[in-house]
């Protein structure tokens, strides 16, 4: 499958950034079909999607995906830091989408002339397992050794 525009290939789909692109293309849509559906129907929406970390409710530890939706909530809000602070991997990905997506437009827009897109590389995902890792083992010797609920001190007061 092929797009031409103005007789050029646009996308050349046998290339893994062309398809990572048409997908990202695709997350704004999605992400405004979620927002519609939470607003048409929130009651649904947060029984089924805002339940509590089973894992947290059952060991008092953090799991690593524990304060996620928090982070991607207060990005929307604009509050970059505060998101670092609730999941660090939420920015990372953010800023990463956002420097792909930026990029390759850049680059379609220029019709391929001026290399600038962002290149798919594996140690992306190994610095994101890393970051998930390194905030899992941060937060859970917080609360272990200080005794000190980083998510509860983020909702309760404004730190950031």
């Amino acid at each position: 499958m092929k797009i031409k525009r103005a007789g050029k290939k646009l996308f050349r789909m046998n290339r893994l950034e062309d398809r990572l692109y048409v997908l990202g293309i695709c997350v704004p849509l999605m992400m405004t079909m979620f927002f519609l559906m939470f607003r048409a129907l929130p009651g649904f929406v947060r029984e089924f999607f805002l339940v509590p970390c089973v894992f947290h409710a059952v060991t008092g530890l953090y799991c690593p995906g524990c304060g996620g939706t928090r982070a991607a909530a207060v990005l929307f809000q604009g509050e970059i830091l505060r998101s670092f602070f609730y999941h660090p991997i939420v920015a990372y990905t953010a800023g990463l989408y956002a420097w792909f997506m930026i990029s390759h437009t850049v680059e379609y827009l220029l019709g391929h002339k001026v290399r600038i897109g962002l290149k798919y590389r594996s140690w992306y995902l190994y610095a994101a397992l890393a970051v998930v890792v390194i905030n899992l083992a941060v937060k859970n010797v917080i609360l272990t050794a200080f005794g000190i609920d980083i998510l509860k001190l983020l909702d309760t007061h404004a730190l950031v």
